[in-house]
């Protein structure tokens, strides 16, 4: 494994996937400020000081040890839009797995940005950190989310029931993988 941070930016066709910058704060605290956010995040939305702590943690990462995770921002090529964030958890070194992850906001959904950002990242999983497998663990009501790793050929390996309780409510979850091989017989294949 390779647990050098990558050469950034990251491009896709209408996306730059970057780490974040102290200048998007704002645009950060827009989307996890959003009740409509952390629904299937099992947590509420941070307070103002918490959030902010948070997103100076981020800045500063690392990526060296089991649960550490690198965030990339998304932004809109057009308009230089903060989207989103898209991340990769360094889930186990010795067993070489990831967790990808992504949170947007609300107001971009149903654009495609989510599916394109989440596959520039699960390339940089698997090309540059060189994961052998990468899992998305997902609530199982949420299915924009379902829908972007199904749509990028994940497959569904557990439905885990009342797993999680937020609230007084249990929650079910999903987890989707994908091997290094199967992703890469995909890309070779006109999949992606």
């Amino acid at each position: 494994m390779n647990l050098s941070l990558p050469p950034s930016p990251v491009k896709t066709s209408r996306l730059t996937l970057r780490p974040f910058a102290s200048s998007d704060f704002d645009p950060y605290a827009a989307y996890h400020a959003s009740p409509v956010v952390y629904q299937y995040l099992y947590c509420d939305p941070p307070a103002r000081n918490a959030l902010k702590q948070q997103f100076f943690d981020l800045l500063s990462a690392d990526f060296k040890k089991d649960d550490d995770v690198f965030t990339f921002a998304v932004i809109r090529e057009d308009d230089g839009a903060v989207l989103g964030e898209v991340l990769i958890k360094l889930a186990s070194i010795n067993a070489s797995q990831g967790e990808v992850g992504y949170i947007f906001n609300p107001t971009f959904a149903g654009q495609g940005y989510a599916t394109e950002a989440v596959r520039a990242m699960v390339d940089l999983g698997f090309d540059h950190f060189g994961f052998h497998r990468i899992f998305a663990r997902l609530d199982a009501k949420n299915g924009g989310s379902v829908g972007v790793v199904e749509r990028l050929g994940f497959r569904r390996e557990a439905h885990l029931i009342e797993n999680d309780c937020f609230n007084g409510q249990w929650g079910n979850e999903f987890i989707y993988a994908q091997l290094r091989a199967e992703w890469q017989s995909k890309r070779s294949g006109g999949f992606m």
